[in-house]
């Protein structure tokens, strides 16, 4: 699947209607959830820990439709605590939603 930079305003638009102030309080809130989970990550040592911030992130993620990063949340899932493959993939594709 490709990604399309503007399918998060465009879903978000399709929710609240075209409110441009209310789509990017929604974009800084998806954004500061994903960040927190991926410092979650971050700081995970154990692998119950590990697979549940990876969850909460893969969850974060698809409520927004960001597959990219739903994906790098779902193969954290399944690595081991501190992977830094992960963490290149997931904070790609954080990035790629701060415009």
């Amino acid at each position: 699947m490709a990604y399309d930079p503007g399918a998060l305003d465009t879903a978000l638009a399709a929710a609240v209607g075209n409110d441009p102030s209310l789509i990017a309080e929604l974009r800084r809130a998806f954004l500061e959830s994903a960040e927190r989970q991926r410092d979650l990550l971050s700081r995970a040592r154990c692998d119950a820990n590990w697979r549940a911030a990876a969850w909460r992130l893969k969850g974060i993620a698809a409520s927004f439709g960001a597959v990219r990063l739903m994906d790098a949340a779902e193969q954290a899932s399944h690595s081991v605590p501190g992977d830094p493959a992960i963490f290149r993939r997931i904070d790609a594709a954080i990035a790629s939603f701060d415009c």
